[in-house]
C-alpha cells in the first residue's frame, strides 16, 4: 500500500469517525428538543433560483414545520443575494422570492412563530463579511467542497470572488442571528463547520463585547436530516435545472403527467431495492412517504401489478398529499400584498437582531466612535 493509499484511508476514517461523532450529537440535542426547545435557534433557507418541488418538502420543509412545531424558534433565509454567485443575473428574482413565501407558508410554517427573510433586505448581516473575511485563507475557501466543485466546474470562465466567499456569506447567514443550530445533510458539514471556526477565530482575534461576557457568536451545531433522498422522475438527482421534478405549486394533472414518464425497468414483480433497482424503488419510496407508509409494505401490495400500478398508487398518494397544500398555497399567490407584509416584517425583525449583533461585533473591535 503506498503512502498515498494509507492518507487517504486514514482520511476517509477520520471522516467517518467525526460524522458519527456528529450523528449521536444530533440525536442528543433531538433528545433535549423534546425536553425543552427553547435553547435552540434554527437557521435555515434557499435559493430562490425556483420553485420548491417535493425534494425540498421531504428533504427540508416538513422537517422545519416540525421544529417549529416543536417549539424551536425558527429562522428562515430567503437567499436572494447568493443568487449571483454563479450566474450572470437575477431573473425573475422578485416572483421566485414570493413564490417561495407562499410555499413556506402552504406547508405550514407560520411567520408569526418564525422569521421569514431576505438577504438583501438585512445589511448589517452582509457587513458581517468584512471582519469574517478577515479571519479565513484563500486557501480555506478553496477547499470548501462548494467552492472546489464550482472551481472544478468552470472551465475557463473565472470564479467569481462571491462564489469564493460563498461559505463567508453562509457563516453570516447563521451567525448574525445567532442560531445555534443548523438542519443540514453530511454534504453540508463543511459549511456550518467554516461558521464554527469563524465564531471561534472572532473570539480569539477580536473578544467580546464587554469584561466577562459571553462570545459574541455561539458555535452553531448540526442537526442532522434522516430525510430519505427522493431522485427526480428520470432517475437522476432532483434538480430544477433539470426538469424532473414535481413542484408544489403543480396542479394534479400536471403532476400525474410527469410520475407516468418516470424512469422504470422491465421487471414487472415490484420490489424496494434501492441499490439495484433506483428508479424502481424511487416511486415506491414516494408512494411511502406521501402516505405516511413503508415502503417495504408498498412494494409487497403492489407485487405483480407492475409500473403501471405502481405509477397510479404513486400519482394518487402524491396528489393526496399535496392536495392541502395546492389549495392553501392558491389562496397565498392571489394575494400577494399578504405575501410582502411577510415578508416586511420577517425583515424587520431580522434587521433589529442583525443590528443588534453588529454593534456587538462593532464593540468588540473597538471600532465604536
Amino acid at each position: 500500500m503506498t503512502e498515498q493509499n494509507v492518507a487517504t484511508d486514514l482520511a476517509e476514517s477520520t471522516t467517518d469517525a467525526s460524522l458519527e461523532r456528529t450523528r449521536r450529537r444530533s440525536d442528543e440535542i433531538e433528545a433535549q428538543i423534546a425536553e425543552d426547545p427553547s435553547g435552540f435557534r434554527v437557521l435555515t433557507g434557499d435559493r430562490p433560483t425556483g420553485n420548491l418541488h417535493i425534494g425540498h418538502y421531504f428533504g427540508s420543509l416538513q422537517n422545519r414545520v416540525r421544529l417549529q412545531h416543536a417549539g424551536v424558534e425558527t429562522w428562515v433565509l430567503i437567499a436572494d443575494y447568493q443568487v449571483i454567485t454563479d450566474r450572470d443575473g437575477v431573473g425573475p428574482v422578485r416572483d421566485r422570492v414570493l413564490s417561495l413565501v407562499a410555499d413556506y407558508l402552504a406547508v405550514g410554517i407560520d411567520p408569526d412563530a418564525g422569521t421569514i427573510f431576505t438577504h438583501s433586505a438585512v445589511p448589517a448581516l452582509n457587513q458581517l463579511m468584512l471582519p469574517f473575511l478577515s479571519l479565513v485563507t484563500d486557501s480555506e475557501l478553496r477547499r470548501n467542497p462548494t467552492v472546489k466543485s464550482e472551481l472544478e466546474a468552470t472551465g475557463d470562465r473565472p470564479m467569481s470572488g462571491l462564489m469564493l466567499t460563498y461559505p463567508v456569506h453562509q457563516s453570516a447567514d447563521i451567525l448574525f442571528c445567532k442560531a445555534n443550530l443548523v438542519p443540514v445533510g453530511k454534504d453540508q458539514l463543511p459549511h456550518l463547520e467554516q461558521a464554527r471556526v469563524i465564531a471561534r477565530r472572532f473570539d480569539e482575534r477580536y473578544g467580546r463585547a464587554g469584561a466577562g461576557s459571553e462570545p459574541v457568536f455561539p458555535g452553531p451545531e448540526a442537526l442532522l436530516s434522516s430525510a430519505a433522498s427522493v431522485l427526480g422522475t428520470d432517475g437522476q438527482k432532483m434538480s430544477k435545472s433539470r426538469g424532473n421534478t414535481i413542484e408544489l405549486g403543480m396542479d394534479a394533472d400536471t403532476t400525474a403527467k410527469v410520475l407516468k414518464r418516470a424512469v422504470t425497468d422491465s421487471d414487472r414483480h415490484i420490489t424496494y431495492d434501492p441499490e439495484n433497482r433506483p428508479e424502481v424503488s424511487n416511486l415506491v419510496l414516494l408512494t411511502a412517504l406521501a402516505g405516511g407508509r413503508d415502503p417495504y409494505e408498498v412494494a409487497t401490495e403492489i407485487g405483480d401489478g407492475g409500473a403501471a400500478t405502481l405509477k397510479k398508487a404513486t400519482i394518487e398518494a402524491v396528489n393526496e398529499m399535496l392536495a392541502p397544500i395546492r389549495a392553501r398555497r392558491a389562496e397565498l399567490t392571489a394575494d400577494p400584498a399578504y405575501l410582502l407584509q411577510v415578508l416586511r416584517e420577517g425583515n424587520e425583525r431580522a434587521n433589529a437582531v442583525a443590528e443588534a449583533t453588529l454593534a456587538e461585533v462593532r464593540e468588540a473591535m473597538q471600532m465604536v466612535y
